[in-house]
C-alpha cells in the first residue's frame, strides 16, 4: 500500500485544513504498516498555474512545510517534500500529455471555476494542471488517493490516462501504471466561518475573523470566539435541533471534532445552555489543542536550516522511488537514452 496526497503552499493553516485533511494525514500516517508508505507533498508547481509572486511562494512553501510538521506530520515516518525538487514530476507530465486528450480537460470543473469568464485569459498551466495532478499520483505507483467530493474527478482523470498509456503501450501482463484507488477518509468535520455558517472557513476570507488560524495563539482564538456569529436562542439538546441554526450546528460540529467526540455527544453536556457558557468553552479547548502545534511552528520557523533537510531528505527519496516509473515510461513510448 501507497498513500499520495498533495497540498498547495497558500499561507497559513486553518482550523478547516487541519480538521478536514492534515489529521487523517497523520493518522493514516502512524497507521502504516511495515511495507506500506504515505508521501505528503507541497504542491508548489501547481502554484504556478494563477498568478503568483514568487517572494511569496518561497515563504508559504517553508510555512507550510512548518506547518505540516508542526501538525504531526513525521519526516521519519512519511515522505514529505515539495515537488520542485523532484522534476520527475513535471517530466512525466510532458510524458502523458501525449496520452491525455483535450475532450476530458475540458469536462474538468476547476478549470472552469477558476478561468471564469477570461478562459482565453487563463494560462496553459491552469487548463494542463489535471495531468501533473495525475503524475503527481501515477508517478509512485500510488495505489491510494484520499480524495474528497472535488478531487474525485481529477483521480477518475489519472486513472483514465493509466488506463489508456497501459493500453497503447505495454502489456497487460506488465502495465507501466497502477491504478490507484480512492480512499475516502474517516468522515471529515466540515467547518464553515466563524462570521458566515453557510460558508466554508477559507484563507481567502478579508476577515482574519471568519478563521482560526493554527498559529493563533490563545488571547487571539478567545477574542475569534467570543465574537463569532451566533444566534439568541439555547443550545438544544439534540442536533435535530441545529437544523436552520448554520451558525450553532458551526461552533458545536468544531467542539465535536477537536475533542473527536459526536455532536450529540456535545449536545448532551451543554443542551440549554446558552453561547455565553458554551463559547468559552470552545475557545479553551481550541487553545488547548492548538499551544503545542503554535509552538512548534513557531519554533521549526526560526530554523531553516531543519526545514530545508527535511524536504531535501524527503525529496532525494521521492525521486529514488519515482525513478523505476520515469525510466519505464521513457521505455514504453520508444526514447533512445
Amino acid at each position: 500500500m501507497r498513500v499520495v496526497s498533495g497540498i498547495q503552499p497558500t499561507g497559513n493553516l486553518h482550523l478547516g485544513n487541519y480538521l478536514g485533511a492534515i489529521r487523517n494525514w497523520v493518522r493514516m500516517q502512524d497507521e502504516m504498516a511495515e511495507g506500506q508508505e504515505c508521501l505528503f507533498f507541497l504542491a508548489d508547481l501547481h502554484a504556478i498555474s494563477m498568478p503568483h509572486d514568487p517572494a511569496e511562494l518561497k515563504r508559504a512553501t517553508l510555512e507550510m512545510t512548518a506547518a505540516l510538521v508542526a501538525c504531526g506530520i513525521d519526516a521519519q515516518k512519511s515522505v514529505l517534500f515539495n515537488q520542485a525538487q523532484v522534476p520527475h514530476h513535471a517530466e512525466l507530465q510532458w510524458l502523458l500529455n501525449g496520452t491525455a486528450r483535450m475532450g476530458w480537460l475540458n469536462r474538468m470543473t476547476q478549470f472552469k471555476d477558476k478561468s471564469g469568464k477570461n478562459r482565453e485569459g487563463a494560462s496553459v498551466g491552469l487548463f494542463t494542471y489535471p495531468v501533473l495532478q495525475a503524475a503527481d499520483v501515477l508517478l509512485y505507483q500510488t495505489t491510494h488517493v484520499p480524495v474528497g467530493e472535488d478531487q474525485k474527478q481529477h483521480l477518475e482523470l489519472a486513472r483514465d490516462i493509466a488506463q489508456k498509456f497501459n493500453n497503447d503501450f505495454a502489456s497487460d501482463d506488465a502495465p507501466v501504471f497502477t491504478l490507484p484507488e480512492p480512499i475516502s477518509p474517516p468522515q471529515a468535520a466540515r467547518i464553515m466561518s466563524l462570521r458566515d455558517g453557510s460558508k466554508k472557513m477559507s484563507k481567502s476570507d478579508p476577515s482574519e475573523m471568519s478563521r482560526i488560524e493554527l498559529v493563533d495563539d490563545a488571547d487571539t482564538v478567545m477574542k475569534k470566539v467570543k465574537k463569532a456569529k451566533t444566534d439568541p436562542e439555547p443550545l438544544p439538546s439534540e442536533s435535530a435541533g441545529l437544523v436552520g441554526r448554520p451558525e450553532a450546528l458551526n461552533l458545536v460540529t468544531i467542539y465535536a471534532a477537536v475533542s473527536d467526540i459526536s455532536v450529540d455527544d456535545v449536545l448532551r453536556e451543554y443542551g440549554g445552555e446558552g453561547f455565553g457558557k458554551f463559547k468559552p468553552a470552545l475557545a479553551e479547548l481550541l487553545a488547548e489543542t492548538l499551544r503545542p502545534i503554535s509552538s512548534r511552528f513557531n519554533e521549526l520557523l526560526t530554523d531553516r536550516e531543519a526545514l530545508d533537510a527535511i524536504l531535501a531528505r524527503g525529496a532525494s527519496r521521492a525521486r529514488e522511488l519515482g525513478r523505476p516509473t520515469l525510466d519505464a515510461t521513457y521505455a514504453a513510448l520508444g526514447f533512445v537514452r
